[in-house]
């Protein structure tokens, strides 16, 4: 999410230590939700928190760091500033099975132009469709080169899903949501990047989808 913001004076921001924090605490919070408070004292809790830390992790700041750097692309002041009390609250709930992230936001002034803002906010979401995608060209890759351990298998898929969800349900049209601002700058932009993660989402996030595409391009390269 990006927000605007007031820079007080003389206030500093380490954005490598805000986005260190939500890196963590995110990762911390999957691999909970995922391994399950049973399975904690148990090895699989260090595979889940090494995939949480590549998946969600990566997700997250990928998004942030898009917005960011967009932000100051236009010339806007822009940090990441992380969310301690929410980052406690979703390792909190993970002991629950209940998955929440809410790492932080990235927050800019000087931008006041609709169709900026609309840009700084598409970023996000739009870095996590490229991040998915990314995931799932990886999985024919490492087969054809060797790597066909299960692990990656779950790893990738893991990946696409993970990271197309979290680029539509950045999409909500209200709140603090980025689809809020990309909506108010571009209704058709706003409808093509839903159609998008929707597609992804709903259709594409089906391990028979994903074996018929790894298929073809591994039969076609291989």
């Amino acid at each position: 999410m990006s927000q605007t913001f007031t820079i007080e004076p003389g206030q500093a921001h380490d954005d490598v230590v805000e986005l260190a924090k939500a890196w963590a605490g995110t990762s911390i919070a999957f691999a909970i939700t995922t391994t399950g408070v049973a399975n904690l004292a148990t090895s699989i809790v260090l595979q889940n928190l090494l995939i949480a830390a590549i998946v969600c992790g990566l997700g997250f700041v990928l998004h942030e760091l898009a917005h960011r750097q967009v932000a100051r692309g236009y010339g806007a002041a822009a940090h990441f500033a992380a969310d301690n009390r929410w980052l406690l609250i979703s390792i909190g709930l993970a002991f629950t099975g209940i998955f929440i992230a809410a790492p932080g936001a990235v927050w800019h002034t000087g931008v006041s132009d609709p169709k900026r803002i609309g840009k700084i906010a598409m970023a996000g979401p739009l870095a996590n469709y490229v991040l998915a995608l990314f995931f799932l060209v990886l999985y024919p890759i490492l087969f054809m080169i060797g790597v066909q351990d299960d692990i990656f298998l779950y790893l990738c898929m893991m990946g696409f899903s993970f990271n197309a969800w979290v680029g539509l349900f950045n999409l909500i049209p209200g709140g603090p949501f980025d689809g809020a601002k990309v909506l108010a700058w571009s209704t058709p932009v706003y409808a093509v990047m839903v159609a998008i993660g929707a597609f992804m989402a709903f259709y594409m996030n089906r391990q028979d989808v994903y074996i018929s595409l790894w298929g073809w391009v591994i039969n076609l390269f291989g």
